[in-house]
């Protein structure tokens, strides 16, 4: 396998490995903010001790996902990063390639 064909096969395994770490920050960062709002109300409700209990833990195994997928998510998008201006110098690949635009693009989602 060439060069470029290795290239551009990493670039697909990279970006989407990266777009899926971004999309699953989402997931956790809405769903902390959904469990917070339900442990406000049942502490607002005066629910019983082990559900207030119950929440509090779930909030705070939520939260530690977050720390959890934002650092697998800065290393994949470190990597990515290495690997797109590794395509664009030693590689040769054309800043017109769909697979490096694919790349950039999700570089460019990740931050956000």
């Amino acid at each position: 396998m060439s060069d470029i064909a290795t290239a551009k096969k990493q670039l697909k395994i990279k970006a989407s490995a990266t777009q899926r770490l971004a999309k699953e920050a989402k997931v956790y960062r809405q769903e902390t903010t959904d469990l917070e709002t339900r442990l406000a109300k049942l502490t607002a409700d005066g629910a019983e001790e082990w559900d207030i209990k119950n929440a509090t833990k779930m909030v705070e195994e939520s939260k530690k996902m977050i720390v959890d997928v934002d650092t697998r998510l800065g290393k994949a998008v470190d990597e990515l990063k290495s690997l797109v201006s590794s395509a664009k110098t030693e590689v040769g690949l054309s800043a017109e390639d769909v697979d490096l635009l694919k790349a950039e693009e999700v570089l460019k989602d990740a931050a956000v």
